[in-house]
């Protein structure tokens, strides 16, 4: 009998999990409002883990998460009033759609022009961010088509033989 692989809860931990984003690997990630499975979103190879740990249609785009405002412009096309936009309500939870920079892997905007970016609230993911330097393809933390995990026990619970690491933001 063969048993399941559980994804082990950090505490505090970003250094490290940020370390395993940078290298490829999923992590559980909390946000201002449910938590996210997050990837390295330049990296095709790593962003193709999430649509198979979700079981998600590739045709369903990502949202890419930023630490700063200075990091939009890789991602993005700007104009003033985007940034009027963004300077006004991030960090916190308005994703903004735009036309994506060439750098943006198709995986990540399933392909199309666009592509959606936002700047989290919560201090930890911020944190992770911050260590990471790389943006974040996070999409919810659950099965396609489940509801949206609120806490790391539930990250667990629905993704936890799918993915190994958790950072618990409460």
């Amino acid at each position: 009998m063969t048993s399941k692989v559980t994804a082990r809860i950090y505490q505090g931990t970003p250094r490290m999990l940020a370390r395993k984003l940078q290298a490829g690997e999923l992590v559980g990630v909390p946000s201002e409002t449910v938590y996210g499975l997050a990837a390295d979103a330049l990296n095709p190879a790593a962003c193709r883990k999430i649509f198979k740990a979700k079981g998600r249609p590739t045709t369903d785009p990502l949202i890419v998460h930023l630490h700063h405002i200075k990091q939009l412009e890789s991602i993005a096309y700007v104009n003033p009033t985007v940034l009027a936009l963004a300077k006004a309500f991030w960090p916190g939870p308005l994703t903004l759609i735009l036309q994506k920079q060439s750098g943006v892997p198709d995986i990540v905007t399933s392909g199309l022009d666009s592509v959606a970016v936002r700047i989290p609230q919560h201090p930890l993911f911020r944190k992770l961010l911050k260590i990471a330097g790389i943006p974040l393809a996070a999409p919810s933390a659950n099965p396609f088509g489940y509801v949206s995990p609120t806490s790391a026990e539930h990250v667990r619970a629905n993704l936890g033989d799918r993915i190994r690491y958790i950072l618990n933001g409460g």
